[in-house]
């Protein structure tokens, strides 16, 4: 699908004209969208738009990662969009000229629809151009990132608090699927930072320069987010790193009970042992009261090595 917006010399805005339209026109700038494109409509990359053969083969193939190309008399950009629901990455393909912006995206992309349907509204049209219609894009593609990064800072005081009473298993779950959503925004982020930082240093992008303040804020945020993400990260090692200590507590003081328990009953089982041989000559065998004594001493022992070990401390 293609949707195409052109600005006349009078500031005029027509919307949905044929893309050779647009390029034999004299238009002041136009605005084409390519969304979930097919072969015919992505063969006007090359005829009538002229757009370089590599740019329009990192259209086709996806997930490239952040860039800018210089060419001849356009400049090609690839961005990266947040699917906060799936937390997946879209690539969204822009290519900016000085009277065009040209924007190319497979799947659904909620920022240029909302820029879109500011641009097509406002009525200031002849404020606008390709360069800050490619600035609100990116600007929104950025907020976006932001509440999926407050959602994971939720989840992880979640995790810390455990107000809930979850068991360890399930927390340690919920633990490395967070550092798994951390570690995908942060393949998305950082790549986006250092994008916004080759674009705001640029000498041949002169339609940006002149607003640079604002891309620079733009990068202020990407650097708020890449920071967050790594304190969140470390949060996470941090929690994870005390609930295995907390598990390796736990299991050696029941390893402790235990050998305890196995200590006392040691010298009661070799008296057990012992009286249980069936020798024929045993002396203690033939008392009265042998039962009750040998009955008595095992209690004497149990209950005494068992005072002795509470009176250090190891029960506890």
């Amino acid at each position: 699908m293609i949707r195409t917006v052109t600005i006349t010399q009078d500031f005029e805005l027509i919307k949905d004209l044929a893309v050779p339209e647009l390029t034999a026109g004299d238009s002041l700038w136009y605005w084409i969208d390519f969304h979930n494109s097919n072969t015919d409509e992505i063969e006007l990359l090359r005829e009538p738009l002229h757009f370089h053969p590599l740019a329009i083969e990192d259209c086709i193939h996806t997930l490239q990662r952040p860039k800018l190309d210089y060419y001849e008399d356009h400049t090609f950009f690839v961005t990266q969009a947040l699917n906060s629901s799936t937390m997946t990455r879209d690539e969204v393909d822009i290519f900016l000229g000085e009277n065009f912006i040209v924007t190319f995206h497979h799947n659904p992309c909620p920022e240029i629809e909302e820029v879109y349907q500011r641009f097509t509204q406002t009525k200031n049209i002849e404020y606008w151009n390709p360069s800050l219609v490619f600035y609100h894009i990116l600007d929104k593609m950025v907020d976006n990132y932001f509440p999926p990064v407050y959602q994971i800072e939720e989840t992880l005081n979640e995790i810390d608090e455990n107000s809930k009473g979850r068991t360890m298993e399930e927390l340690l779950e919920d633990l490395f699927d967070t550092r798994h959503d951390l570690l995908s925004l942060r393949h998305t982020i950082s790549p986006m930072r250092d994008l916004v930082y080759r674009i705001i240093n640029s000498q041949r992008l002169p339609g940006i320069f002149e607003r640079k303040e604002y891309f620079s804020d733009i990068h202020d945020h990407l650097l708020k987010l890449t920071e967050m993400i790594e304190a969140n990260r470390e949060l996470t090692t941090d929690i994870r790193d005390s609930y295995i200590s907390l598990n390796s507590h736990e299991t050696n003081h029941v390893m402790k009970v235990m050998t305890l328990f196995t200590t006392i009953f040691m010298p009661l089982t070799f008296i057990a042992g012992i009286y249980g041989m069936n020798f024929r000559y045993m002396p203690e065998l033939g008392w009265k009261y042998g039962y009750f004594g040998a009955l008595f001493l095992m209690f004497v022992i149990g209950t005494g090595m068992w005072l002795w070990f509470r009176k250090k401390g190891w029960f506890k």
